[in-house]
């Protein structure tokens, strides 16, 4: 039986953009200064969770927030605003390569070290870093799919059709039951989380709502297109081995059958996806619009980016013995023993 489907409450403010943006989306004060904007950092809190409050209008929007703030001109005015100094800092700060091949074969190239977040995770991790691992990354997974669907409009011919075809996949090939959001709510179940929609929008860092935000930005508007697909191909080419870590990880520190089955899914779906993103819908796009290459290369490093601020800062407080979320997750229900 499908559950009843709730708008997530407004998250607490963390400075005075988001302040003034989630007031003006309330009715209740005016939006924030363009001078405020301007001077704000960039990847920060407060800049950050302003601009995922404008995008979330566009997904399932806000208990008591009136739906037609979604298209507010006002509105949208402080969010090309915000958008330009994420999307400002993002080009000044992503080194990219010069071919989307070059960037390609980056994202083939596993960490001699073994350093990042999903190795971690893997050999050393616990399950209460696990579990925080699963709360902030709710932010995207409990709408998986969803950004990307937005470039579908905007491709033609054998790119549209493979985007298409991945895309049905995600969605669970007609099944709802095998929808990855509702697979991903399973796991969070079985790590003793509430999967409901937002839950942790609270708690998540400033880093894992950049992370969110991107998809958001490139898939909002058509000319980033070559951009959004070329994050969506370095989502996919790097799913597969870092799910297989996660689902090893989860095994090893006793975590129920959902939340292993979420990650065994995602290594065999997406090791598909990559070679049908790689040759079709890379290769379609550009085959149409070859003077997109130099946004698809923008979009799988700039992805690259995101992730490794994001993985930097997670396994700072993790290796300290410290929370990596705002708000720690001891209270939360624990399902789990």
């Amino acid at each position: 039986m499908e559950q009843h489907r709730t708008e997530p409450s407004l998250p607490s403010a963390r400075g005075r953009i988001s302040a003034a943006v989630g007031e003006y989306l309330l009715g209740a004060g005016p939006l924030p200064r363009a001078e405020d904007i301007t001077a704000a950092p960039a990847y920060g809190d407060d800049l950050q969770l302003a601009l995922y409050l404008c995008y979330e209008l566009h997904y399932r929007g806000f208990a008591g927030v009136p739906p037609d703030r979604e298209w507010d001109p006002d509105l949208l005015r402080v969010r090309a605003a915000l958008e330009h100094r994420f999307l400002s800092a993002l080009r000044a700060d992503s080194p990219v390569h010069d071919t989307v091949d070059g960037s390609l074969a980056e994202l083939l190239v596993e960490p001699v070290d073994g350093s990042g977040v999903t190795h971690y995770l893997c050999d050393e991790g616990e399950l209460w870093q696990l579990r925080e691992y699963a709360a902030q990354r709710s932010l995207y997974h409990l709408k998986e799919a969803d950004p990307h669907a937005w470039v579908l409009p905007r491709l033609s011919g054998r790119a549209k059709s493979a985007m298409a075809a991945v895309e049905f996949d995600e969605y669970g090939g007609g099944r709802p039951e095998r929808l990855h959001a509702r697979l991903f709510a399973d796991l969070m179940t079985d790590l003793g989380l509430d999967p409901t929609y937002g839950r942790y929008l609270d708690a998540a860092s400033a880093d894992t709502l950049a992370t969110v935000n991107l998809m958001s930005l490139l898939g909002l508007h058509r000319s980033l297109r070559g951009a959004l697909v070329g994050h969506f191909a370095a989502v996919e080419i790097t799913s597969s081995p870092g799910s297989r870590r996660l689902a090893d990880a989860l095994r090893r520190t006793g975590a129920g059958p959902a939340a292993v089955f979420f990650y065994d899914e995602h290594v065999e779906a997406d090791a598909v996806h990559e070679q049908v993103v790689r040759h079709d819908v890379i290769g379609g796009l550009l085959d149409a619009e070859p003077h997109l290459a130099a946004d698809v290369a923008f979009g799988v490093d700039v992805t690259g980016y995101l992730e490794d601020r994001l993985a930097t800062a997670l396994l700072a407080q993790w290796r300290a013995g410290r929370s990596s979320l705002r708000r720690p997750l001891e209270h939360d229900i624990s399902g789990i023993s």
